[in-house]
Formats: structure tokens, C-alpha cells, sequence
């Protein structure tokens, strides 16, 4: 019996450049901006951090270049506790890179992001036959989409086969096929992505809701996710199940800087949530909660909270504690 719940990730490291300005340039345009940060990042390992700093143990398989930026997001990554001994360095590409634009003016914040994979894509499913034996030491896998689709399917496929839960956070969206699809414990799309996997039309304003919402669980339930949450930006998260669906609101916060790790904290989180016994209602109140935090930071890492930084939250909006209760 392991002393703490267990998470496996295998996913991405990408080390993020983000530029703020007011606003994004057009095409053949510049604009001057305001600030200009590196930040360790990958959606893999910004969800294993946030997993980690929540208390859980966490394994993270990967791959890196044979450069700096790979050294020191594999520090940032050991640091937060997760354990990065099946992380594979790559002699062939340099390590991933994010392209950050955050635009910050009178209409809000949001951001563009270009990811460059690199060394991500050289992780194969060579790489990861220690899981054929290894792969029921853990209570949970959590996968993205920044990595070879072979490979994937290959985990998605070991974890179905050992009764291992597993979650997949469908970004950058991609087409699925079926049998990964069929694979799938937990399914955490955002809007844009929802739509894309599914078929069914965003607004105007790029949003799933009513029917259209309803349309879309039903497509990618029916594809045999059994539990399929989409997150709706600032108006939090939808859990859809054979139950329906059931909406979480957003936890507004004062000062908004940076989205761009939002969606990573509230999939590690949720999972971290998960594992520990909570209720997936429970997993998910907890999960908007650090989302709400990680708004207010600046780059991915580092803007990931601690299970103190939660709580505190938690406790100043009057929210239900047993959100909470198990986690430490």
C-alpha cells in the first residue's frame, strides 16, 4: 500500500516566453509590451506540480532536451516534490517552448499561445514498457495532448486494460479516436476543445451553453466517457454524466493577471482531489477554487497554489470545507 495516493503523468514539458501588453499585435504589426518572463511550463508538468503541491504523490514520465531549459524545468518539476526518474533526455531536439501572448487591457485578460513540442514528441512508447508491469502501482493516470498520439494511445490502453483510472485533458485539441475515447475515465475539455472533439457549434462568443452544452456532453459520452467535464472559463466548470449535468460557478477573484495555467491547476487539482476520496463534486468545488488562484499569478508554475493557499481561499468565500476534508 503506497502512504499517499499515487498519480502517474506523462506529458509535456514546455518552457513558456510570455509577453504582456495591452493588447496583441495584427498581422505585420508591432506592438511594445510591458513585461517579458520565462516560466517553466508543459501541460504535463504544470498538472503534475499542481497535483504534487496539493500533498499527492506524483510520477512524471517525459522527455526533455539536452539543453537548460530542459535542466531547469526538471528541477522546477523536482522541486515541487514530483518524482521525474522516468523522464527521458533527448539528444535529437531541444526541449519545448511555449509562445505567450497575454493581453491585458480594457476588455480583460486573455492570451494566444503557439507551442513548439521539440524533445515532447521524441517520448515513445518504448520509453514507457516498464508500465506493462508498473502500471497498477498507480491510482490514477492523467494524460495530455502534447505528446505522440502512438503513445498515448499506447498508456490510454495499458490503463484500461490494468483497471486504472484515467484522466485526459484533450489539449491542444486533436482529433481521438474511439478506442482511446472508450479508454477514458475522466474527460476535461475546455470549450473550444469540446466543441472541436464533438462536432457541435460554439456561440459567437466562442461558448457551449443550454443545448448546445447538452449536445456536446452527449456526443462525447456516447463515445463511452463515462464522466466528461468541460470547463467554461469565467463561468466555471460543467460536470456531465448519464445523471446530467451539473454546473459549477467560477470563484471571482479581484485581481486577474495571467489564464494561461487555469485549466492545468484545475485538472491536477481535481485529480489530486480524486484520489485522496473525495466525491467528484467535492474534487471538482476544490478544483475551481485553485484555478481561481492560479488566475492571479503570472506564468504556469509559478503560479500553481499550495493546498494552504486553497484552504485559505476556501475558508475567506464561506465555501463548504468537506471540499476539502481528506486532503490532509
Amino acid at each position: 500500500m503506497n502512504e499517499k495516493p499515487k498519480i502517474l503523468v506523462v506529458g509535456s514539458f514546455v518552457m513558456d516566453l510570455v509577453a504582456l501588453a495591452e493588447r496583441a499585435p495584427d498581422l505585420g504589426e508591432t506592438v511594445i509590451g510591458s513585461c517579458f518572463k520565462t516560466a517553466p511550463g508543459g501541460k504535463g508538468a504544470n498538472q503534475a506540480v499542481q497535483a504534487a503541491r496539493l500533498g499527492v504523490a506524483v510520477d512524471m514520465a517525459g522527455c526533455v532536451g539536452d539543453d537548460s531549459f530542459g535542466k531547469e524545468m526538471l528541477y522546477v518539476v523536482e522541486s515541487s516534490g514530483a518524482d521525474t526518474r522516468h523522464v527521458k533526455t533527448s539528444h535529437d531536439h531541444p526541449s519545448g517552448v511555449g509562445h505567450i501572448e497575454v493581453q491585458a487591457g480594457a476588455s480583460g485578460v486573455q492570451n494566444r499561445i503557439i507551442v513548439v513540442p521539440g524533445a515532447n514528441y521524441d517520448l515513445l512508447p518504448t520509453d514507457l514498457e516498464w508500465l506493462e508491469e508498473g502500471i497498477g502501482d498507480y491510482d490514477l493516470v492523467m494524460m495530455q495532448l502534447e505528446l505522440r498520439m502512438d503513445t498515448i494511445l499506447y498508456v490510454a490502453r495499458l490503463s484500461r486494460d490494468a483497471g486504472v483510472p484515467l484522466m485526459l485533458n484533450p489539449a491542444p485539441a486533436a482529433s481521438l479516436s474511439d478506442e482511446l475515447l472508450s479508454c477514458v475515465t475522466f474527460l476535461t475539455p475546455n470549450e473550444t476543445e469540446a466543441a472541436f472533439l464533438s462536432g457541435i457549434q460554439t456561440d459567437a462568443q466562442g461558448r457551449l451553453s443550454g443545448k448546445s452544452l447538452e449536445d456536446a456532453a452527449a456526443v462525447l459520452r456516447g463515445k463511452g466517457v463515462d464522466n466528461v467535464i468541460i470547463t467554461l472559463g469565467d463561468r466555471g466548470a460543467a460536470l456531465c454524466t448519464a445523471d446530467g449535468i451539473k454546473l459549477f460557478p467560477c470563484v471571482r477573484m479581484p485581481d486577474v493577471k495571467d489564464p494561461t495555467a487555469a485549466g492545468d491547476s484545475f485538472v491536477g487539482t481535481f485529480s489530486a482531489g480524486y484520489v485522496s476520496g473525495l466525491s467528484i463534486d467535492n474534487a471538482i468545488g476544490l478544483a475551481v477554487h485553485a484555478a481561481a488562484i492560479t488566475v492571479c499569478g503570472y506564468g504556469a508554475i509559478p503560479s500553481l497554489p499550495t493546498l494552504d493557499m486553497v484552504e485559505r481561499l476556501i475558508e475567506e468565500r464561506g465555501a463548504d470545507k468537506t471540499i476539502i476534508a481528506g486532503m490532509k
